[in-house]
């Protein structure tokens, strides 16, 4: 099977379903800035050497201000330093590349590939439907931005990946 070397998804889709369009009738201006763009398209690093590219694109600007998210613990407050970006940025490349054991990244998606400031990290054992479409979509595991986040409604992240993230910066 071919896989193609971007795929463009909408984000309240199911992160596996191409080009979905939401049904919605637009954003709402009373919406906070943040969920705007976790619901604006997203582009998916579909291949291991675009996960790469995407990285190294990060870490050219790991001192302006990144948001490490993990979903389902409290939203930070403030930016992580430059530091802890290249510790998460190498800690999650580590995860990824363990525990979704496939010949394609495809459950890492960025608002621009190119010039990133929204990039959603789909936990590789919690990914749902893997084809077709769910009306309960999973959330990222992680999210990485240069907004302030908001806590998110959803189910708590497995008890696993929060002492994972619990540890990584202990």
């Amino acid at each position: 099977m071919q896989i193609p070397e971007t795929r463009t998804t909408k984000a309240d889709t199911n992160p596996h379903e191409q080009n979905k369009v939401n049904s919605g009738t637009g954003a709402d201006d009373s919406e906070p800035t943040y969920l705007r763009a976790f619901r604006g398209s997203f582009t998916a690093a579909l291949r291991w050497p675009q996960l790469a590219d995407l990285w190294e694109r990060v870490r050219a600007r790991s001192g302006d201000g990144w948001y490490l998210y993990a979903v389902g613990e409290a939203p930070p407050a403030e930016p992580a330093d430059a530091a802890r970006v290249e510790t998460f940025l190498t800690e999650m490349d580590g995860l990824l590349r363990r525990e979704h054991q496939e010949d394609y990244c495809g459950i890492v998606y960025a608002d621009n590939l190119q010039a990133p400031s929204f990039v959603k990290i789909y936990d590789p054992n919690n990914l749902g439907v893997s084809c077709g479409y769910s009306d309960n979509p999973p959330l990222p595991g992680w999210i990485m931005s240069r907004l302030p986040p908001v806590d998110l409604p959803a189910a708590q992240a497995p008890a696993g990946r929060r002492r994972w993230w619990r540890q990584l910066f202990s």
